[in-house]
């Protein structure tokens, strides 16, 4: 007995929490030692006062309804109250007590530490909120991984287009995504799945596909929080709306392309003069010797006018899918097929000083990766190359299939694996260590005032990163430079474009079927008739489309419409088109273009029974084109 007596004094010595007894009126009988230390007050000065004589005025009456009920039930759950240091300030203390045998018992706990705690992170907390209030386009989120629920402030229920009664109260992990864009859904999915199982902070870009029809980008950080046994506890977050930015980077790429398409023009210019002076020379000569009576002579001057044609067609093509403006739209892509593509058009453009030469790796992997981004990067560094060599030299185009482990993946910036890589090198004037290190920096050039906007490697390092690669400068001054863009390995293959295969002759085949043909340029519209008649078609003719509606709506037969996009007085091809199939549900369509009017043929994505075919067109192509057609 003696020894436990002994043990019980000595928690009661020892405690670091406040112990008293007390009656029931409130006054103090005993207290430990912990008083003296944590308010300065010794025992001689405690036993005998209320403890009301030392608690915060304020806490006074909220403290004695809590005393009265501890003689009814013990005090469970802590009580939170304040008491007077020696010193005057106050303390706050957490107490549970139990009445027995005419007396409180009671411990307190000192709680002053941690409520200052929350009270400095509340007030960070209350100063982020406002800060990010401040400034558009900004929230924060948070996900608990128990609930899978997700609770936001109203300016992610506003970047996300959320119901904001529903978002109040926190909601599912499928309704916080429900706006996600289709196409980007399962890449957030992945990424949020990933988080649960790797420490570390996450990003990715999104869109968000509001109710309205309205699209917004959102870049999304976050950090997962681990509890004790190593399992997800929450991810908190911010979103942050990057619409405006990425407009205007798609703005800067136009304005990079643009003046790429600048640099075009000079030696395109002299092709096509070269292409029209063997054209217009062929068919002079043609009509000379048929007024000589020379018929024998004439196929070779058709022969050379139809090559002409054929490397102008070919020139403007290129052009246009060089000029078109469209956001990344990342396909498999065969980088050598793309490089083969782009030499003639990076011949023309260095000039002949330059020597262009191609180092295409066997087995190269497929990459995923906008083409016609890819080709406007291609085409910019071989124009920065030709510029550093001034007075002529080689400029190589090199592909290879590169494996980065770790050290060589770190130094490049990017994660370990496989990648394809696309280098252009010079034996120019290179470059010093202190341009290398801006050369990515927007608007920055070394080149004179008015020559460049400083855009060009800027945007190939935002589009190369935007892939999911990177770029990087090799140069040393007076030797030359080379720059490489690293593009991560794709396991799926380009899909093959087959060239549609036709016979050399155009054979009747039609058996009474009409055709209406609307074009605004007479002789296109003469050739067509005159193949369709050689088809074996009755051809009707209109110039515009309002013509070509009163044919549409007369009892006439029509087997086939074929008619041009770009069309004067009020209506563009689509439109006759989409009119015709109002009048004629199973008609089939032709569209014939200039260039590339996407916005018009909606993208490419055409109804079942209309096809496109692009100008110039070879006339076999166009025959075996409409016999498809008609006979599908």
């Amino acid at each position: 007995m003696a020894e436990r007596t002994a043990e019980r004094d000595r928690a009661w010595r020892l405690s670091q929490e406040l112990l008293v007894v007390a009656r029931t009126d409130g006054c103090l009988e005993a207290v430990n030692d912990a008083w003296s230390r944590l308010l300065g007050w010794c025992e001689d000065e405690l036993v005998g006062r209320s403890f009301t004589d030392l608690t915060h005025p304020d806490d006074v009456a909220p403290t004695l309804r809590a005393f009265a009920g501890i003689l009814e039930a013990p005090l469970v759950e802590p009580y939170e109250y304040r008491l007077r240091h020696r010193d005057g300030s106050y303390r706050r203390f957490a107490w549970t007590a139990a009445f027995e045998d005419g007396k409180v018992y009671a411990s307190g706990r000192d709680v002053t530490a941690e409520r200052e705690r929350e009270a400095t992170l509340k007030d960070y907390e209350d100063f982020a909120r406002l800060a990010l209030t401040s400034v558009g386009g900004v929230g924060v989120w948070t996900f608990d991984v128990a609930s899978d629920r997700f609770t936001c402030d109203a300016a992610i229920v506003d970047l996300y287009g959320l119901d904001p009664e529903r978002a109040s109260g926190g909601i599912s992990r499928t309704e916080f995504m429900s706006n996600v864009h289709p196409d980007d859904i399962e890449r957030l999915r992945a990424t949020m799945a990933g988080g649960l199982k790797n420490p570390g902070d996450l990003e990715l870009e999104y869109r968000i596909r509001h109710p309205g029809g309205a699209v917004r980008w959102v870049l999304s950080r976050g950090h997962t929080y681990f509890g004790e046994d190593g399992r997800p506890v929450r991810r908190t977050g911010v979103g942050i709306e990057t619409t405006k930015q990425r407009q205007l980077e798609e703005a800067l790429r136009q304005s990079q392309k643009m003046e790429a398409v600048g640099q075009l023009t000079g030696g395109l210019a002299h092709d096509f003069n070269n292409l029209l002076a063997g054209i217009s020379g062929s068919l002079e000569l043609m009509q000379t010797r048929i007024q000589q009576g020379r018929i024998g002579e004439l196929d070779r001057y058709m022969v050379g006018a139809q090559g002409a044609a054929k490397r102008a067609a070919a020139l403007t093509h290129r052009l246009l899918a060089f000029s078109r403006r469209q956001t990344l739209d990342p396909k498999p892509t065969d980088v050598n097929r793309l490089v083969a593509g782009m030499e003639d058009l990076v011949r023309r453009t260095v000039g002949p000083a330059i020597a262009v030469e191609t180092v295409a790796t066997g087995g190269l992997w497929s990459t995923l990766v906008d083409p016609p981004q890819l080709e406007n990067a291609l085409l910019n560094l071989c124009i920065n190359a030709r510029d550093a060599m001034p007075d002529g030299g080689t400029l190589t185009i090199e592909t290879a299939n590169r494996w980065l482990d770790d050290r060589t993946a770190l130094e490049r910036d990017l994660l370990p694996g496989q990648y394809v890589s696309m280098c252009v090198s010079d034996n120019g004037t290179g470059m010093p260590p202190v341009v290398i290190e801006r050369a990515f920096d927007p608007f920055f050039t070394t080149k004179p005032i008015g020559v460049g906007t400083g855009l060009g490697l800027s945007m190939i390092y935002g589009f190369a990163r935007q892939s999911g690669g990177q770029v990087r400068i090799y140069s040393e001054v007076g030797q030359g430079t080379m720059v490489c863009i690293y593009l991560p390995r794709h396991h799926e293959e380009e899909a093959a474009t087959v060239d549609p295969v036709g016979r050399n002759a155009i054979e009747p085949i039609a058996a009474g079927e009409t055709v209406l043909v609307i074009d605004d340029e007479p002789l296109v519209r003469m050739l067509v008739v005159d193949v369709l008649e050689d088809l074996g078609f009755t051809a009707i003719e209109a110039g515009d489309g309002p013509q070509g509606l009163k044919v549409l709506r007369s009892n006439a037969r029509i087997d086939l419409l074929i008619t041009d996009v770009g069309l004067p007085n009020g209506m563009n091809g689509r439109q006759v088109a989409d009119a015709a199939r109002e009048l004629r549900p199973d008609l089939k369509v032709m569209f014939v273009t200039g260039y590339a009017e996407n916005a018009v043929l909606s993208h490419g994505h055409l109804d079942p029974g209309m096809q496109v075919v692009t100008k110039p067109f070879d006339m076999t192509v166009l025959a075996n084109r409409i016999k498809a057609m008609v006979s599908d």
